[in-house]
């Protein structure tokens, strides 16, 4: 458990938590549209994903 929360709470993880706070919060108050919310959303998570996906394959 406490390996988990340790790969959860390192620099990538916050960024994309922090930044899909932010920006639904912007998106809630109507300050961005719901198309730039989406591209920028889609945008973090793909990147967060892609890089935890290439960081497994290598410590296989």
């Amino acid at each position: 458990m406490r390996n988990k929360l340790a790969k959860l709470i390192d620099v990538k993880s916050i960024i994309t938590i922090v930044m899909t706070v932010v920006f639904a919060c912007l998106s809630l108050k109507e300050k961005v549209s719901s198309d730039q919310f989406i591209t920028v959303f889609t945008t973090v998570i793909a990147f967060y994903f892609g890089t935890q996906h290439t960081k497994d394959k290598e410590d296989k």
